[in-house]
């Protein structure tokens, strides 16, 4: 009796491990590069056909992703954004290392294929601190608009590049979808 068991026990772990490397022999890890950037979930190949983690691909393309849990669909939105620094009415851009500008951020928004609940523009120094420039909710229901920022007092104290980004909110319950960055030089 007691062998019986042990027999059939070994019977179920084979076929189990069995299956085991079948699922993996069938599925294959990808290495996906996006940009010179190396994606941290890659992808997985499968009959011939590569599948990627839809989130990650879109926050590194700087799309704004939707998740529809009820119909099981996920949109992908990637506008056209475009920023531009003034300091003044003259065109901003590298600055000297320890320096204070007053600045502000100019943006084009077009191809805008979903609504918008809220817009942030930041500016992250060389080791990633966060200094919000201007966050504010809106109500955006068409295809382009224009958004400038109030004028920033910024104090550039680090060589090194500096990241001013531009985030949108599809709802307002959503996280902070980053869509634009433009780099600032400081040495």
């Amino acid at each position: 009796m007691k062998f019986k068991k042990v027999l059939i026990l070994l019977s179920i772990l084979s076929l189990w491990g069995g299956s085991m490397l079948f699922a993996d022999s069938a599925a294959q890890k990808v290495r996906v590069v996006l940009n010179g950037m190396n994606l941290d979930e890659g992808g997985i190949l499968e009959d011939g056909k590569v599948y990627l983690p839809v989130r990650e691909l879109a926050e590194s393309m700087h799309a704004i992703v939707e998740w529809d849990g009820g119909a099981k669909k996920a949109s992908i939105y990637k506008p056209n954004v475009h920023m531009i620094l003034f300091q003044d009415k003259v065109i901003f851009g590298n600055v000297v290392k320890g320096n204070r500008y007053t600045f502000n951020v100019f943006s084009q928004i077009d191809n805008l294929k979903t609504d918008v609940a809220a817009v942030k523009v930041s500016v992250f120094d060389p080791y990633g601190n966060e200094k919000v420039i201007q966050s504010q909710n809106v109500n955006i229901a068409k295809d382009n608009f224009w958004y400038r920022t109030e004028d920033i007092k910024y104090n550039f104290e680090y060589s090194g590049k500096y990241a001013v980004r531009f985030y949108l909110k599809a709802d307002a319950g959503d996280p902070w979808s980053l869509v634009s960055e433009k780099l600032i030089t400081s040495q």
